[in-house]
């Protein structure tokens, strides 16, 4: 909030005030770091990987999820297709500063048992939802 005070009569803020108010806006910005994570957990878990995004980009940090076949697909991937997606969920883990394990029920399939120990590789930080 803006102190009277600080107010020139046209209005407008002192400049020196001003870039004091910016500089510990930005630092207080420094202090909270947005973070990369990475979400991984199984397909079957669609619904709840979305939610678990949402939360987290709304608490200031940046997602990164899985591809999900659309409905309008049907095709089943080729293993090909399969190995990519994973290959670039592992490039997603690489850039990320956490992964966080969507495992409901305690379920942890081989795919995302693979993405915990490349993130533990990596020097990630792991999260678990259970």
């Amino acid at each position: 909030m803006i102190n009277l005070e600080n107010l020139r009569n046209d209005g407008k803020v002192k400049t020196t005030k001003f870039r004091e108010l910016y500089r510990r806006l930005i630092m207080k910005n420094i202090e909270k770091k947005t973070k990369v994570i990475t979400i991984c957990g199984s397909l079957k878990f669609r619904d709840e990987i979305m939610k678990v995004a949402m939360q987290m980009e709304l608490e200031g940090n940046v997602a990164l999820i899985p591809i999900f076949p659309t409905n309008a697909d049907k095709e089943v991937p080729t293993q090909e297709e399969i190995i990519m997606l994973g290959k670039m969920h592992k490039e997603k883990i690489k850039l990320s500063d956490a992964i966080f394990v969507v495992n409901i029920n305690g379920y942890i399939g081989d795919s995302t048992k693979s993405e915990i120990e490349y993130a533990k590789t990596q020097n990630k930080e792991i999260l678990y939802l259970e």
